[in-house]
C-alpha cells in the first residue's frame, strides 16, 4: 500500500488495494495528508481494519462498526448512537487497542461517569448511565461476534445503571375535553389533539399523515409511516416497528372533524402532509392548552398513554388495545398491569362453584 507525494500541492495520499467481505478486490484513494508520517498511519489503521486485525485502536474499529451498523438502522438511531459514541466512549477509549482494553478500564471509565455532576450538581440519570454502557457493550460484543475479539471487558464489568420508569401521567377523558374546548381557537392544534387522543398515535406517525392515508367511508386511518427532522431537513421514514404498521378505525365524530379539517387545507395533495408543524410547536400548544384548561401538564406522548387507559377503563383487553396502538399485547399488559381490574374474585368465585359441582 504505497504511499506517495503529490507535488504539486505539497500533500501525501495513499492507494489502497483490498479485498471485501464478498471477496472482491477494489482500490481505495485516500487523499490529503500533511505529513508522510500522517499518510502512513493512516494505512496502517486501513490494513488493521481490512484484515480484521484486532491491534487496531477503539476509534479505528468504531470506524467499522458505524459500516457494519449504520445501513441496518434508521438515520434517527444512528444518530443516537453516533452522539453517545463520539462524546462519551471515544475521548476515552479512543486511541486505546481495542484488544487491549481490560474490564479495570471499563470500570475506571464508568467511575468517571458516575463522578459527573453538571452545573445544577446534579449526576447523570440512571437510565442515561446504563445507555451509555449499553453502548459501549455493543461495539465490544461485535468485536467479539464478527472479529474475533476474545471477550467483551463491558460485560465482566457489568452495567452502572438501571433503567428509571417515567413516571406514566395521563388525562382523564374529562380533563382531555377540557384541554380540546380551549384548543379550539387554532384549528390545526385542534385537530392534531384530537388524532393524538382519540386514536393513540405517535407524535410522528400524526407529523407524517396524508389525505391518502384517510378512508372515510371505511372510518379508517392508516399508518405507515413516521416524521422526523433530521439534519435540518423534513424525513419521512418507515414506524418505530413492524407491529406500528397498522389501519385504525375512527369514531364517526372524528371521521367528520378530519373531513371539516381537509376541506379548511387550500391547494393540498394526496401525499402533502397535513400536519405541517414540528414537535416543538406541538409541545408549546400543549403548555398553553394545559394552562388555559387549568389541567396538569403532561407530555405530548402521554396522550398516547391517556388512550389506552381510557380503553382499559372501557374495559378492552391488551391484545385489542395492541393492535390498535401498534404495541406488542405482552407490553401492553406489563406497563399498564396496574389499571386493569383484578380478576382475581370472579377467579376465586369460579373455582368455588367448579369445586361444588363435583
Amino acid at each position: 500500500m504505497p504511499v506517495f507525494k503529490n507535488e504539486t500541492s505539497g500533500t501525501w495520499y495513499v492507494m489502497a488495494r483490498y479485498t471485501d467481505w464478498t471477496g472482491t478486490r477494489k482500490q481505495k484513494c485516500k487523499r490529503g495528508f500533511a505529513t508522510k508520517r500522517e499518510a502512513q498511519e493512516w494505512e496502517r489503521s486501513f490494513q488493521m481494519q481490512t484484515s480484521s486485525d484486532m491491534d487496531m485502536t477503539f476509534e479505528a474499529f468504531a470506524q467499522l462498526y458505524e459500516q457494519d451498523m449504520r445501513p441496518r438502522l434508521k438515520e434517527n438511531s444512528w444518530l443516537t448512537k453516533e452522539n453517545i459514541i463520539q462524546k462519551k466512549i471515544l475521548p476515552y477509549f479512543g486511541q486505546r487497542k481495542i484488544s487491549e482494553i481490560t474490564t479495570k478500564d471499563v470500570i475506571a471509565w464508568q467511575n468517571e461517569l458516575l463522578a459527573f455532576r453538571d452545573e445544577r450538581h446534579q449526576p447523570y440519570s440512571q437510565t442515561y448511565l446504563k445507555t451509555l454502557h449499553n453502548q459501549l457493550s455493543a461495539i465490544f460484543n461485535h468485536a467479539v461476534r464478527f472479529y474475533n475479539l476474545r471477550s467483551n471487558p463491558a460485560a465482566k464489568a457489568r452495567n452502572m445503571g438501571n433503567e428509571e420508569r417515567k413516571e406514566m401521567l395521563f388525562w382523564t377523558k374529562e380533563e382531555y375535553q377540557k384541554f380540546a374546548d380551549a384548543m379550539m381557537d387554532k384549528p390545526m392544534s385542534f385537530y392534531a389533539f384530537e388524532m393524538l387522543y382519540w386514536c393513540g398515535i405517535r407524535e410522528g406517525e400524526l407529523l407524517a399523515l396524508t389525505p391518502a392515508d384517510f378512508d372515510f367511508e371505511k372510518g379508517t386511518v392508516k399508518i405507515s409511516k413516521s416524521y422526523q427532522r433530521l439534519h435540518g431537513q423534513d424525513v419521512i421514514t418507515s414506524p418505530k416497528t413492524k407491529k406500528s404498521n397498522r389501519t385504525i378505525k375512527m369514531p364517526k365524530f372524528l371521521c367528520e372533524e378530519m373531513q371539516d379539517y381537509l376541506g379548511m387545507l387550500y391547494g393540498v395533495k394526496k401525499k402533502d402532509r397535513i400536519f405541517t408543524v414540528t414537535k416543538s410547536y406541538l409541545h408549546h400548544e400543549m403548555d398553553r392548552g394545559a394552562k388555559a384548561a387549568g389541567v396538569k401538564r403532561i407530555r405530548i406522548h402521554d396522550l398516547r398513554h391517556s388512550h389506552i387507559s381510557l380503553l382499559i377503563d372501557m374495559g378492552f383487553s391488551a391484545v385489542a388495545i395492541a393492535d390498535r396502538v401498534g404495541h406488542e399485547s405482552i407490553e401492553i399488559t406489563y406497563r399498564y398491569a396496574h389499571l386493569f381490574p383484578s380478576k382475581q374474585t370472579e377467579m376465586v368465585e369460579k373455582l368455588e362453584l367448579e369445586r361444588s359441582e363435583t
